[in-house]
């Protein structure tokens, strides 16, 4: 199995590298992780519970950082055992930019799975490997990010004007009003590409 993505941190780099790097942070965000305990420098002991399809189990494994390039890159290597569920063994490349006040995490994986999950097929391994990656990054971005970001000012765009406030002579208008005037005006703009076509 391969898999490549990108995903956008709402942190600097210095704060992404720190996080990837903390193993209460990354055990907080990984779907089903239990412990990530440092066994040694730059090793780490990781127990999970994890279900692909119709498979659940309880992997232990290990995983080890290499080629390691504070604050830009380094390799993961990983490997699990799932008792009768099978394994997992890989290696993932990790690499971040600075995009603005953001970071751009890009990563590539390769793994190899045996036992029932290999049995069970690539289509639910992948769609498994690929919800738990988002369901990551979602959780990480909100970890990482939303400090940040409640801190952070609104940085001024010169090529855009800043928002106008509201204008405090206007009445106010209630959620459900504004629903039925934005419906309205959807139906309004539909019943008129219809008599168009």
């Amino acid at each position: 199995m391969e898999m490549t993505g990108e995903q956008l941190i709402n942190a600097p780099q210095a704060a992404t590298w720190a996080a990837l790097n903390d193993p209460e942070i990354l055990k907080d965000c990984v779907p089903g992780c239990e412990t990530i305990e440092r066994t040694g420098e730059n090793q780490y002991a990781v127990q999970m519970t994890a279900r692909v399809g119709p498979v659940s189990a309880k992997f232990k494994g290990k995983m080890t950082l290499s080629n390691i390039q504070a604050p830009d890159s380094y390799s993961i290597a990983f490997e699990g055992q799932g008792g009768v569920a099978g394994f997992a063994k890989g290696s993932a490349d990790v690499r971040l930019a600075t995009e603005g006040h953001s970071t751009r995490l890009s990563y590539a994986v390769k793994a190899n799975v045996g036992g029932k999950l290999a049995q069970i097929g690539s289509r639910l391994v992948d769609a498994a490997a690929h919800k738990v990656a988002n369901d990551f990054f979602t959780a990480f971005n909100e970890k990482v990010g939303a400090p940040q970001a409640a801190h952070a000012e609104a940085p001024h765009d010169e090529h855009h004007p800043a928002p106008v406030p509201r204008d405090p002579d206007l009445p106010a208008i209630d959620d459900a009003s504004l629903a039925f005037f934005a419906a309205g005006s959807l139906a309004v703009v539909a019943v008129s590409l219809l008599t168009l076509i």
